[in-house]
């Protein structure tokens, strides 16, 4: 026995070995194929088995595994095909041993244990991609960049690798979204539907050591990074599965509104506010927003009116949807996995609507549509044009998105986070600063 195992370790396919009583095969195995399919004729031994005996298969070719015994054949290796198509049959053995080492790495990789918590799959996720100047205050790092070049600015990040950022636009929010995660944690342990955060971002490789050290600094869970190294982030935002993009840069945040994806540009509040690190609270403007902004044409072209007069004619047919209306559906859907464990009033999201509109002149249709999509909002508030800063100030929230820079101005003078959605035909009575 052990010298038959010599002879095929020293001599390969054509050694004799040991017979096994069954029918014979006709063709022979992946090496044989390979032998004729290179045109080349190879003396064969005469075989030492009896009539009606099985020869054992021959060692495989470089990159493959023995065929189990008693398989079929591999197809392209039957006897009597051709060169084509016996290395097509291999081409296909080829790419099913591929197949079947990416399912191993996959099932080992799905199943390493950690104690820190890993990123969902993006498939399950609420993907929200977040830019490091909207995550980080890099005001002097932008400076640096603007007026010394992109070099001076590199350098300057590795030196300061171990300063620790300070907080940006988007850092409450992004903590806010993180304990809903927690919360979820808790109640569905194996369930991967929560948030994903993503730093996405124009800075080149260089600076993420910076990057790195400030989010584990203040413990956050961003394990998924896009530094694109001065070239526009834009175009990961659909492979990375984003369902809101928030950034400092209005022209990205133009670019990827145009993509269809919900966006917004960031804006720091002039006062410090305490937010809450218990509740995620986001507010909503409807038109241009939620909504699309067909009400908001008749406003600015035929005046209030004719506004009126449209929204009551159209009371029961509900408005198209807005950029930020698929962000709200998901909100909802978290919430509905909180209420299913009798969580509904300690739920850690809270919505709001905070319109310009009146409530008895064109409030009916705005409740009307958020029902005929099925979506709740915590609270309404219509303040028929009154400013929306003091209301905000009331509400707290982490961000709140409009698409009219004027009301972004006013809440960011009271201490609101403001995101500007760059959206609708106010775009063409203002300009973004």
């Amino acid at each position: 026995m052990r010298r038959d195992v010599v002879a095929l370790l020293t001599h390969g396919a054509g050694a004799a070995g040991p017979c096994r009583a069954g029918p014979g095969r006709a063709g022979g195995g992946p090496g044989r194929a390979r032998h004729r399919a290179k045109g080349k004729a190879t003396a064969r031994p005469p075989s030492p088995c009896p009539s009606g005996a099985e020869r054992p298969p021959p060692l495989p070719g470089p990159g493959l595994r023995p065929r189990p015994l008693g398989a079929a054949p591999t197809p392209g290796a039957m006897s009597g095909s051709g060169p084509e198509e016996e290395e097509a049959g291999l081409q296909e053995a080829r790419l099913q041993e591929a197949e079947r080492d990416w399912a191993a790495a996959k099932a080992f990789y799905d199943n390493l244990v950690s104690k820190r918590p890993r990123p969902p799959k993006p498939q399950h996720a609420i993907t929200v991609a977040v830019s490091s100047r909207a995550l980080f205050d890099l005001v002097e790092e932008r400076r640096i960049y603007e007026e010394q070049g992109v070099e001076k600015y590199v350098e300057y990040q590795q030196q300061n690798e171990n300063v620790t950022l300070k907080p940006g636009p988007a850092f409450h929010f992004v903590k806010a979204l993180e304990h809903v995660n927690a919360r979820l944690l808790e109640l569905y342990p194996d369930d991967e539907e929560r948030f994903d955060i993503v730093l996405m971002t124009n800075n080149h490789a260089q600076v993420g050591v910076r990057l790195i050290n400030s989010i584990n600094h203040y413990g956050l869970t961003i394990e998924r990074f896009c530094m694109t190294g001065g070239k526009s982030p834009i175009g990961y935002l659909t492979a990375y599965l984003t369902n809101l993009y928030l950034s400092a840069d209005s022209e990205k945040v133009q670019e990827a509104i145009e993509a269809g994806i919900a966006s917004a540009t960031m804006f720091t509040a002039n006062k410090d506010v305490a937010y809450s690190d218990t509740q995620l609270r986001v507010a909503f403007d409807g038109d241009a927003v939620l909504f699309s902004d067909e009400s908001e044409q008749i406003v600015k072209e035929q005046g209030l009116d004719k506004f009126f007069e449209h929204e009551q004619l159209n009371e029961n047919k509900p408005l198209a949807q807005g950029p930020l209306k698929g962000f709200l559906e998901d909100l909802g859907k978290l919430q509905k996995k909180f209420y299913a464990k009798n969580e509904r009033l300690n739920c850690p999201i809270r919505t709001f609507l905070v319109t310009a509109r009146s409530a008895a002149s064109s409030g009916a249709r705005v409740l009307k549509t958020l029902r005929s999509w099925g979506l709740e909002i915590d609270e309404a508030l219509f303040l028929a044009g009154a400013p929306k800063g003091p209301i905000l100030v009331k509400i707290r929230p982490h961000i709140f998105f409009d698409d009219q820079m004027f009301h972004i101005e006013g809440a960011q003078k009271l201490g609101t986070i403001a995101a500007h959605v760059p959206y609708g035909i106010a775009q063409k009575y203002q300009k973004s600063v």
